[in-house]
């Protein structure tokens, strides 16, 4: 993991109002409450191909869609539970479409890494490493086009750090002072590969620098030190003044996928990490800051836990998808 300075929230974050701040907590805690379930489901053998669970960087995926409006856009990667949740999908669907089943957003045909949701700007998650930056700032290019004042965000992981199409993309986002923030998700690994290690030209921050769009690092692990600076970052974008490229050094729990043993990470490593959890963290915040009780945050936490729960549950019962299918939606009419 690059040893940068991490960006820490402000004091005009940590003045959010509670019902703000609260929400925050409600939103990592039942991402966090959604991966266990969709480990748990992987690992009874009835997800159908691979999972790629978010657990560990709630706080990016919260952090930022709390800065966004609900007409801003999204755009997701492979690892992009998290970021459907926080956008305000739907959970039974979320789970009927990871399950294969016909009510999921895509009739169950797309799984994990295809889910897209239109109602709340959502365009989907990926698995095409990067796919999600062209598609964001495609987004962006249409808002500011039709002068309809959104924006736009794409979520990616370190291994685009290394991709062309990143460059190519940001170098046209500047030429065009396009309203797209760019995310970079860096876990330490790309695959099950350290980053560092294959990763040339730190800072990382310089691949945005070289095209004169504003970048910094940011503590992934803390979420109110993420709403700061996409805060930031949308209030540019909406001045026209162009894009921002923030990477928030954040760690996955999990493998790179379900079964994946971590073999390659070290235990005093992933303890280090563990020890910084987003949700114990802002919880911890949030008592000492006496905006909420012991109790309140218990609340919250086994709310979503239960919600959760009995949606995975609902999903188990629902309809597979089946050959009827395969021709809807193809074709536009």
């Amino acid at each position: 993991m690059a040893k940068r300075a991490a960006k820490k929230a402000t004091q005009a974050t940590a003045d959010l109002p509670k019902a703000k701040l609260m929400e925050l907590f409600r939103s990592m805690s039942t991402i966090r409450a959604f991966e266990e379930q969709v480990s748990n489901l992987a690992m009874a053998g009835i997800v159908p191909g691979l999972v790629h669970l978010y657990s560990g960087q709630e706080a990016v995926a919260s952090g930022v869609c709390a800065a966004l409006e609900p007409t801003d856009y999204i755009a997701s990667h492979h690892r992009g539970h998290g970021h459907c949740v926080a956008k305000g999908g739907d959970i039974d669907r979320l789970f009927a479409e990871i399950l294969g089943k016909r009510e999921g957003y895509g009739l169950g045909r797309g799984g994990s890494m295809h889910i897209f949701d239109p109602e709340h700007r959502n365009l989907g998650t990926n698995g095409i490493v990067g796919g999600s930056v062209p598609v964001a700032t495609g987004a962006a290019l249409n808002a500011k086009l039709n002068k309809t004042g959104e924006i736009a965000v794409s979520f990616f992981g370190d291994g685009v750090l290394n991709g062309g199409i990143l460059f190519e993309t940001m170098n046209m986002a500047a030429i065009w002072s396009l309203p797209v923030v760019y995310i970079c998700e860096n876990n330490g690994y790309g695959e099950f590969t350290e980053t560092d290690t294959v990763t040339a030209g730190s800072p990382y921050t310089a691949r945005g620098e070289a095209f004169g769009i504003p970048s910094e690092y940011i503590d992934g692990m803390d979420v109110l030190a993420v709403h700061d600076a996409v805060d930031k970052a949308v209030v540019r974008a909406r001045a026209g003044k162009g894009p921002s490229f923030l990477i928030c050094n954040t760690y996955r729990y999990s493998g790179h996928h379900v079964g994946d043993k971590q073999e390659y990470k070290a235990d005093a490593e992933r303890k280090l990490w563990l020890a910084r959890d987003p949700i114990r963290r802002l919880a911890g915040e949030l008592v000492a800051m006496k905006v909420a009780t012991q109790k309140e945050i218990d609340a919250v936490t086994e709310v979503a836990k239960a919600e959760v729960k009995a949606a995975a549950e609902r999903a188990k019962t629902l309809t597979e998808s089946g050959p009827q299918d395969l021709e809807a939606y193809v074709y536009a009419e």
